[in-house]
């Protein structure tokens, strides 16, 4: 069986003002990450109700060249409301006891994890128990030298520091932003330490192999084990934010897999993020030179 990058958990509809588009940072990142290593080569793995929507998404899924493994359970397909400020930056209203809530754990899946290169999992799709032990179970599953990215998200109320700290165990990369790194400072009782800092003491609690921290317009670092990379954000005209961020760890991971060093991956994450912020949506064709 070949092996899978894969992008694990929320399936969703971004309901946005001028329509609703194909959203949820797992098939996102899978989307970026396959313009990297080959759409072949990544899939999205999560559940989808039995209803219209469903259908659409598996279109839209199919329109987008993505590999998919979404099982049918009872309850509707999710989707957040996102309403766009004048920055273009969004806010989200998300469902609740929507299917990616109730994402089983099936042989097929099981297969996946075993032969899992890469996998990106959040904090959101840990909401509801039973998602939220199943992707544990995906993630216990896979090899020893697979990539775990714990694109930790955190979203509304949605989150303990149980799943956080649960995450964080069973992952060896981080990817967090500097708000959540201030919450996540509050929380596990480090909030005096200044942004560096914190990042390094999370990089050595946790054994992690690496720590990428982005600050928006302020630029974004990779802390590995001694070594720390960073790179300026690209000044650049918004059409909107949204799906910025899978595109940054989508196309990071895929330029790590490349056999990239670090600093290069990271100078084309912050690229290929900043050209999707000059796109509507989530999931625009990155250009080539883009590539590297």
């Amino acid at each position: 069986m070949k092996r899978y990058i894969v992008g694990l958990g929320e399936a969703l509809w971004d309901v946005l003002p001028e329509g609703k588009k194909l959203g949820g940072a797992p098939a996102n990142f899978a989307y970026h990450a396959g313009q990297f290593l080959g759409m072949d080569n990544t899939i999205a793995v999560s559940a989808l109700g039995e209803d219209k929507l469903a259908e659409e998404t598996i279109e839209a899924l199919k329109e987008h060249s993505l590999n998919y493994l979404m099982p049918s359970v009872p309850y509707p397909t999710g989707t957040v409301q996102v309403t766009l400020t004048g920055d273009g930056i969004p806010t989200y209203d998300i469902k609740e006891n929507v299917a990616w809530d109730n994402i089983p754990y099936t042989d097929e899946m099981k297969e996946i994890a075993k032969n899992a290169r890469a996998v990106c999992f959040g904090s959101l799709a840990q909401r509801n128990v039973v998602s939220r032990e199943n992707i544990h179970k995906f993630l216990d599953d896979t090899p020893a030298d697979c990539i775990k990215i714990f694109d930790i998200n955190l979203r509304q109320q949605f989150y303990t520091k149980e799943v956080i700290k649960e995450s964080l165990k069973r992952c060896n990369i981080l990817k967090i932003n500097d708000e959540e790194l201030v919450l996540i400072g509050r929380m596990f009782g480090y909030p005096g330490l200044d942004i560096e800092n914190k990042c390094w003491l999370i990089l050595g609690k946790y054994d992690l192999d690496m720590l990428v921290l982005t600050c928006g317009t302020n630029g974004s670092y990779v802390f590995t084990p001694g070594q720390m990379s960073f790179q300026e954000t690209p000044k650049v005209e918004v059409a909107d934010t949204v799906g910025a961020g899978d595109s940054f760890t989508g196309s990071f991971v895929g330029s790590i897999l490349n056999g990239k060093p670090v600093p290069e991956a990271h100078k084309t994450a912050v690229q290929v993020s900043a050209f999707v912020c000059t796109q509507n949506g989530a999931m625009p064709v990155v250009p080539d030179r883009l590539k590297g």
